[in-house]
């Protein structure tokens, strides 16, 4: 049955519109393959936070996790809210080495950090990850379409994709976070309607409480049952298999937290993320599930409703014509949200590691156009991914077993390389290769997961591969670096924790100083012909000197850093305090307005 009216369908396809045309129109903005990757790292940590959440939260998100509240009840939150012990290594060590150290994508940092063999190997299974991970989302979005309309699939996907594409085409990264920010906001908006109405179809918060089974409300799964969801699993699975490759070794989030002002901005981003964001996601993608189970239960929905429809099902169910249309729009948010992410993790990857490797020293315009192409090309593959992960039984188990089949080795290579500055390239190569070949194994014969069952039946042990992954590549990256005659790199400065003050000084180019920044001043542009010159007592008040780097941003907040620019600060002058002297070539990169003021931040 067509679920929807003629007014949803007018809905869905105006967001088609809207995010077409909103996304194509920061491509204005996009002048070289800095800006395309990168948005010219200029953005508001609020702003990389929203996109983040966006990001995090795709199309799989809502259908995966209503699915598992409904089978499970509220445990299935636990898979979200897992991210507590990566704050940590994430902002203290991994963000400051790969801001500081100018990296393009995460093959570079390999390359630097060991060799080019690493970066050849790291390069192949960044793609399958990326690629495959466009295919899953582009998958769901399918299965979703097809609860509702009865469309086909494969026909789905390649719109979705082609919609992407476009927008992706013309503004890269900047078209990703202001895209993001407007998907954000109404994918929350629209899990959390869906709970309110549910609530209301129900009768009421009590009713709601009353109509569920006791194991039902428990925050975590026991912890070796069910088979296909129990916490053991999980929590190896999506908080070491998922999250952890999130963001370690996503490129898509590696460029997204490369796009705030500063590593400052990119630690306040992962606490909001974290404490606050993803806790309202974890809610916004499973309540559907939680009240289809509710409502089943008061005879309001039939027993016979298949998981993988539940939020479609409970949303139809819920809503009158047009709300219907708004939440299912918020679904293709999420959809899109995640795949403009990874359309553009891999056009990274396509041009710094590929296409510059082979075609290097040509102008950056070359490079852009390239970057283009392969975001048109990404899209095409992902649609051709579609039918393998069409042959599991649910896009839960598609999603995890993908995961956790391709990113342990590279997660362990990265923990390994950051935290032991003894970790030797050969250790580094063998991990790479023998653990991609032992994940194989495991696919191939997943007997071999029975030693770490942890009483967990036969049937859940997929969810264990995570696991097995991590003991393997670990046990292969010590005994390797262990027994090899290799001396410690010493060419690594900025690239393991104990040398990022190294990076910083390479970074700058010259002795850092970032302990005030967080002061603002105000100041009106004056156009010269080059450089960047603030007053004397101006530049005393930020406790900044001539070669420190300043941000100058647009003074309305709420732009979030889209017309910004950062720049050395150069010799003060005599003049008036609140006069910016800024070159005219400074201004064109950063899309300043002269007839508007601008706060100047000190970075570092």
């Amino acid at each position: 049955m067509i679920k929807g009216t003629v007014l949803d369908f007018a809905i869905i396809v105006c967001y088609f519109l809207f995010i077409l045309g909103f996304g194509t129109f920061f491509g204005k903005y996009v002048k070289s393959t800095k800006d395309f990757f990168f948005g010219g790292q200029r953005f508001s940590w609020w702003l990389i936070g929203f996109s983040c959440v966006a990001t995090t939260v795709g199309s799989y998100s809502f259908i995966k996790y209503s699915a598992v509240a409904y089978q499970y009840g509220f445990s299935s939150t636990m898979t979200y809210l897992n991210d507590w012990f990566i704050l940590p290594l994430f902002i203290f060590i991994w963000l400051p080495i790969i801001y500081y150290s100018r990296i393009t994508s995460i093959p570079e940092y390999f390359e630097k950090r060991f060799n080019s063999t690493t970066r050849t190997i790291s390069v192949f299974i960044l793609l399958v990850y990326l690629l495959g991970y466009i295919g899953i989302n582009l998958y769901t979005i399918g299965v979703a379409f097809n609860a509702m309309f009865g469309w086909d699939v494969m026909i789905t996907a390649i719109l979705i994709s082609f919609v992407c594409a476009v927008y992706m085409h013309a503004g890269g990264q900047t078209s990703v976070i202001m895209t993001d920010l407007a998907q954000a906001l109404m994918l929350l908006s629209a899990g959390f309607l869906v709970f309110f109405l549910g609530i209301e179809k129900i009768g009421s918060i009590s009713a709601f409480w009353k109509s569920l089974p006791y194991e039902f409300k428990l925050p975590f799964s026991p912890f070796n049952k069910p088979p296909d969801f129990n916490f053991v699993g999980i929590f190896w699975q999506d908080a070491f298999g998922s999250s952890m490759a999130f963001y370690f070794m996503n490129q898509g989030i590696l460029m997204r937290f490369l796009s705030v002002r500063s590593p400052r901005d990119g630690r306040k981003a992962m606490f909001l993320v974290c404490l606050v964001l993803m806790p309202l996601a974890a809610f916004a993608v499973a309540n559907a599930g939680w009240i289809g189970r509710s409502m089943q239960n008061l005879g309001l929905l039939s027993n016979s409703t298949d998981p993988n429809h539940i939020f479609v099902d409970v949303a139809f169910g819920i809503t009158k014509p047009g709300i219907f249309g708004f939440i299912m729009a918020a679904l293709i948010a999420a959809l899109m949200s995640t795949i403009d992410t990874l359309i553009n993790g891999v056009a990274a990857i396509g041009v710094n590691d590929i296409v510059k490797k082979f075609v290097p020293d040509r102008e950056d315009t070359f490079y852009l156009k390239w970057a283009r192409t392969i975001s048109l090309a990404a899209a095409v593959i992902g649609v051709a991914l579609v039918p393998l992960f069409m042959q599991f039984k649910s896009i839960y188990l598609a999603h995890g077993t993908f995961i956790a089949a391709v990113t342990p080795p590279m997660i362990v290579t990265i923990l390994f390389g950051i935290l032991w500055k003894r970790y030797t390239t050969k250790a580094a190569i063998y991990t790479l290769v023998i653990g991609s070949i032992a994940m194989l194994i495991s696919i191939q014969w997943p007997s071999v997961l029975t030693l770490l069952s942890h009483g967990v039946a036969p049937e859940g042990l997929q969810y264990l591969r995570a696991l097995y992954g991590l003991l393997v590549c670990t046990a292969v990256s010590i005994v390797i670096t262990v027994l090899s005659k290799e001396k410690e790199l010493s060419n690594i400065p900025g690239l393991v924790v104990d040398t990022i003050h190294e990076g910083k000084v390479l970074f700058k180019g010259g002795e850092p100083d970032d302990f005030d920044e967080g002061k603002i001043i105000h100041c009106y542009i004056a156009e010269t012909s080059e450089g960047v010159s603030l007053s004397t007592k101006m530049m005393e008040y930020l406790q900044a000197k001539p070669g420190d780097i300043l941000y100058i941003a647009d003074e309305r907040w709420w732009l979030g850093g889209l017309r910004s620019i950062h720049a050395k600060a150069g010799t003060p002058h005599q003049g008036v305090d609140n006069v910016l002297f800024l070159g005219s070539d400074l201004i064109t990169q950063g899309n300043l307005d002269i007839n508007r003021k601008v706060t100047v931040i000190k970075i570092i």
